[in-house]
């Protein structure tokens, strides 16, 4: 079905990620061995959770391994965890069987995740705990305009609504997941995210007119980009420079972004 379309409960599958717009998404690059994992897993009996609980499971053992002044190998293991990070999503469009409680519950993961590793190199760079709570939420706003320019792109190339920029309304369960399950995920998604997506979004203008701009700078933020950024720091000696990158560079990148978004 390379190159097709069909349109199978509200997801286009087979098609790229923006369809045909052509736009340069840094956090990408690794997209396709995200592909070639949901392949392999297709007619395995592995289900988008399992994926998504080991993605978590390796952020875990990344804040041990950081703890434990492995700093190398638990850098490379974060760019590991970020493909496999993508191997879910690949997986559920593989199988056309999109998943509220997948989208919830891969995003409450992600913090998880991202919350313990930034708390590890806390106890090793010895970060206040003013500053470690500053990192993690530059970071989850980060991720959040990230998301927003993301979703508005998919909506402009393939009409792709399983992600939304507005998740407070609570969606119906699909017929292959419980709705109370649904139910109680996107209840603590509204309590833990619904506010930062709300807030970029007050300080985000109309936009340009092809969002390409807002797209590739914001993709930089991305996960994906920024585990390979903290791999080069880390093979460099450098990870105390973590706070100048995700609180001064970052950040003025998200202003760049809002800034233009204004234009």
């Amino acid at each position: 079905m390379r190159g097709g379309l069909l349109f199978h409960t509200g997801v286009f599958v087979g098609v790229k990620k923006y369809g045909d717009i052509k736009v340069v998404d840094l956090s990408e690059w690794g997209r396709p061995l995200g592909r070639a994992g949901a392949r392999f897993l297709n007619d395995k009996p592995i289900s988008v959770l399992h994926v998504t609980h080991l993605h978590l499971l390796l952020a875990l053992v990344c804040a041990v391994l950081v703890v434990q002044n492995r700093i190398v190998l638990a850098c490379f293991l974060l760019i590991l965890k970020g493909i496999i990070d993508a191997v879910d999503g690949e997986l559920a469009r593989l199988r056309e069987r999109p998943s509220h409680v997948g989208r919830y519950w891969d995003t409450i993961a992600d913090t998880i995740g991202l919350v313990a590793v930034m708390a590890a190199f806390a106890s090793v760079l010895e970060w206040s705990g003013v500053l470690l709570c500053g990192m993690v939420l530059s970071t989850l706003f980060q991720y959040s305009l990230f998301n927003r320019y993301s979703v508005l792109m998919r909506l402009k190339g393939t009409g792709d609504f399983t992600s939304r920029i507005d998740e407070r309304e609570q969606p119906v369960a699909y017929p292959w997941e419980k709705q109370s399950t649904v139910n109680a995920l996107h209840a603590l998604y509204v309590v833990l995210f619904s506010w930062q997506d709300s807030l970029i979004a007050t300080c985000s203008g109309k936009g340009s007119s092809s969002l390409r701009f807002e797209l590739t700078v914001s993709s930089f933020l991305g996960f994906g980009m920024q585990s390979l950024i903290i791999f080069g720091l880390a093979l460099l000696g450098g990870v105390e420079h973590l706070p100048v990158l995700v609180l001064g560079l970052n950040n003025a990148l998200m202003v760049l972004v809002l800034l233009r978004s204004w234009l």
